[in-house]
């Protein structure tokens, strides 16, 4: 069962839980066979055997848990430690478990004792969801939920990053509609004024100085901001622009390209890659001697844009473009602006 995006929480007999930052997970049991599945039918229970493990403990040997997997490093959850336990080896997954195990937040009961609950309202689901759960210790937990709309408000306000993805809200009498967006979420949003020093897009390019092919469309913006030393950081992409506002950047960015000469990014950028890089939409490295797949532009513009997600300094997932901000120089758009990720709040986690 899937979310839907809502920008303020509802009001009315809802239960509000935190929306966690990790792998959306369907944990089943079914005697002594065990499978942990993500969202997309992915086979993840080889990559977390500590799970497999605390599942096997609990007394019941038929259920379906749904929940989210999480990795938890100095009091924030770490999604890009979490990505790195995709490890094909068997030897390093057994190290990875060892050395950063992961945590089951679970937070609905589809099927228990070989029967559907998916009928049953989602209040009487989770009553029997903390039953199972009872005594259960870490990495097993249960997230915590509340009907006072102050207190969801409260997590969206005091604890935005660090984990904490937002807030999800589910009515009481709500039944587990399996690929239904029935839930609603909210969703932390930041903004940042980025450098834009290069485009991708589609439909030809022009010689530096020239105007675009008339077929021509920005598909995505490159963005940067620059760190102590001076140096311009690529931290992601704007990009989900329509087909008009596609062919509009184009006639207005492309006459703006430059020679890679001399460019900020001529030697490359995230030349050290990263699990997040390999994300869709994600800041991938691009080094000289690779096809150039972008046009660099001057570094003279600044965007403002809004993102969700920030892993150390690069946006997890392409950011949404608000505004040009030609008030301000684009030497001043410094890292330093992102938003630092709070630390997780002590007991949020549930049992």
């Amino acid at each position: 069962m899937l979310a839907r995006l809502v920008r303020e929480l509802p009001e009315g007999d809802y239960l509000y839980e935190p929306k966690w930052d990790g792998f959306r997970c369907l944990a089943a049991r079914h005697g002594p066979a065990f499978e942990l599945h993500s969202r997309h039918g992915r086979s993840l229970a080889r990559y977390f055997p500590e799970l497999v493990h605390a599942l096997a403990q609990l007394r019941e040997d038929e259920f379906v848990l749904d929940g989210e997997i999480v990795l938890e490093r100095d009091g924030r959850l770490d999604f890009e430690a979490l990505m790195g336990r995709l490890h094909p080896a068997a030897s390093r997954v057994r190290e990875l478990a060892a050395r950063r195990p992961a945590a089951l937040i679970a937070f609905d009961l589809p099927a228990l004792g070989g029967e559907s609950l998916c009928a049953l309202p989602f209040a009487e689901r989770r009553t029997r969801l903390c039953a199972l759960l009872a005594g259960a210790r870490p990495p097993l937990h249960v997230t915590p939920a509340t009907d006072e709309r102050a207190v969801a408000e409260r997590w969206l306000s005091e604890f935005r990053g660090g984990g904490l993805d937002g807030v999800t809200a589910k009515a009481r009498e709500l039944p587990y509609q399996p690929g239904a967006r029935a839930m609603l979420k909210v969703k932390h949003e930041r903004t940042a004024d980025c450098v834009v020093a290069g485009i991708r897009g589609t439909g030809g390019a022009a010689a530096p100085g020239q105007a675009a092919p008339a077929q021509a469309e920005v598909t995505s913006l490159l963005l940067g901001l620059y760190d102590g030393a001076g140096a311009l950081e690529h931290i992601g992409v704007a990009s989900g622009f329509t087909r008009e506002r596609r062919r509009a950047l184009a006639r207005e960015l492309v006459a703006g390209a430059v020679p890679l000469r001399d460019h900020p990014w001529e030697h490359g950028f995230l030349v050290a890659g990263g699990a997040i890089g390999r994300l869709k939409g994600a800041a991938g490295r691009w080094l000289p001697g690779m096809t150039l797949d972008w046009l660099p532009l001057a570094p003279e513009r600044v965007a403002e844009v809004a993102y969700t997600h920030l892993d150390g300094h690069r946006l997890r997932h392409p950011a949404r473009f608000a505004r040009w901000r030609p008030d301000r120089e684009p030497r001043s758009c410094r890292l330093e602006q992102l938003e630092s990720e709070a630390a997780l709040p002590p007991g949020l986690l549930g049992t």
